[in-house]
């Protein structure tokens, strides 16, 4: 069974959108790659950190879906990040009301020994110091993918760059791939990012799909068009989940089987934004999984008739 290690902040979230508000609820990008990449059969383990008054049961949710929380690390004392969020009513855009870094302020990642040799590694949004250090734990990994944000652009562009510069996949949404590349067409944009280290490129563009880039081929996944979208939060790293669980369970990275797994990450995203926060995906069961897929198939595929 291949092995995937996913790097990102396990945490609390208070969301507000127009359909209505939460208290602190279960969130964070490593849980929402885990949950996502937890739907294939693969072995997979999450570096995290939290206080001690993260919740036991929120810990078994993970370790029912056969996610290993070996380099967890439960901060004794320590209180978990914090991020509240208010979306406005076009679901696009979001204000950040609350960010509370706590113990994640002072996180120093360690990679268990059994992960050190993980096929893929998911290093999630987190500081780049981080993500580096996670690079330099690791060995014989065939695959490392990086998501990132405009935040760390205008902070530590220089450090982030040296990251960008050692992996094989970065994920960025469409504003972000612009900023990075100072390109306003995503196809140089990625052509830009490209030279800057690796091989393949992901856009996202939320509810209008994703792109993928790989030297002078690209590819487009539309994204499934949903009756209702309750609460984008985690979307993103949704899909990221869904595209290296994918990877890991298939043991094949070539740009062709990319594809595919940039189709995955978009349907398990359309089911993360149906409820608020990780609720949808602690629900999800494979069958739903495998009918929306065919749903994909049926939105994609077509016959064209030469004129």
């Amino acid at each position: 069974m291949s092995k995937l290690l996913i790097v990102g902040t396990v945490a609390f979230d208070a969301i507000e959108t127009p359909f209505g508000k939460t208290d602190k609820i279960l969130g964070g990008a490593g849980t929402y790659i885990a949950l996502s990449a937890s739907q294939f059969d693969v072995e997979c383990g999450v570096v995290s950190v939290v206080g001690d008054d993260f919740p036991q049961d929120y810990l078994n949710l993970l370790t029912d879906r056969n996610v290993n929380i070996d380099g967890l690390n439960i901060v004794k004392g320590g209180k978990t990040f914090f991020w509240s969020g208010r979306y406005h009513n076009d679901m696009n855009t979001r204000d950040t009301l609350d960010t509370q870094l706590n113990v994640l302020a002072d996180f120093s990642p360690v990679v268990p020994d059994h992960f050190k040799d993980a096929d893929i590694v998911m290093l999630g949004n987190l500081h780049p110091a981080v993500q580096m250090s996670v690079i330099e734990q690791v060995e014989s990994t065939k695959l490392i993918v990086l998501d990132t944000m405009n935040f760390w652009m205008d902070s530590e562009l220089s450090l982030l760059k040296e990251v960008i510069s050692k992996v094989d996949v970065i994920t960025i949404n469409d504003e972000e791939a612009r900023q990075l590349s100072g390109e306003y067409s995503l196809v140089k944009a990625a052509r830009k990012i490209r030279d800057m280290g690796p091989d393949y490129v992901v856009i996202k563009k939320g509810e209008h799909g994703a792109l993928l880039f790989h030297k002078e081929e690209m590819f487009f996944a539309p994204a499934l068009p949903l009756e209702e979208v309750f609460d984008p939060t985690g979307a993103g790293d949704t899909f990221a989940g869904g595209f290296v669980g994918y990877l890991a369970n298939s043991k094949d990275i070539s740009f062709e089987n990319m594809k595919n797994a940039v189709i995955y990450g978009s349907n398990l995203a359309s089911f993360c934004v149906e409820k608020f926060g990780t609720e949808r995906m602690l629900e999800l069961d494979k069958d739903e999984v495998d009918r929306r897929l065919k749903s994909f198939q049926a939105l994609t595929q077509f016959e064209i008739n030469l004129a």
